[in-house]
């Protein structure tokens, strides 16, 4: 399972990912491997080429709610054809696209988002933001281990 911080730290609550996977162990299961991606979009897409069985996605979401609301939210990962490639963006459905462009496929994804308050240009996340990071880092933990049970047959 590939654990993915996504974000420009330079973009206020935009470095939420990057944040959260900083407060976050390097293995925090078997097999898992966690990475701060930053706006490297294209890195993101080359290392979905090594077949994972699944991605988390930690990202900032803006216009969902309430600034530091954190969601825990599955991916439509489906045909984005439409979507254009930018090796200099980090735009889900973009590195997606890029991951289908390689040949590879995108695995079952889960993003593990907070809602923003400001991405203007500054470092540091707002107060709400700051104070969700810890509570993200839970949900982290709890969707890898959702994702790592072994499905039970009905």
């Amino acid at each position: 399972m590939l654990i993915a911080g996504i974000g420009n730290i330079f973009l206020g609550d935009d470095g939420f990912g990057p944040e959260v996977v900083r407060r976050l162990p390097d293995h925090p299961a078997a097999g898992a491997r966690v990475v701060d991606y930053g706006i490297r979009g294209m890195h993101l897409a080359y290392d979905l080429l090594d077949g994972w069985d699944a991605l988390v996605l930690i990202d900032a979401v803006p216009d969902r709610g309430t600034p530091g609301q954190v969601e825990v939210l599955r991916a439509e990962v489906g045909d984005a054809t439409s979507v254009e490639l930018d090796a200099h963006a980090m735009n889900p459905a973009a590195v997606f696209a890029g991951v289908r462009a390689l040949g590879g496929t995108v695995p079952p994804t889960v993003i593990v988002g907070c809602q923003v308050e400001s991405v203007d240009e500054r470092i540091g996340l707002s107060a709400p933001v700051e104070n969700a990071v810890n509570a993200a880092a839970k949900e982290v933990h709890r969707v890898v281990a959702e994702l790592l049970r072994p499905r039970q047959e009905v």
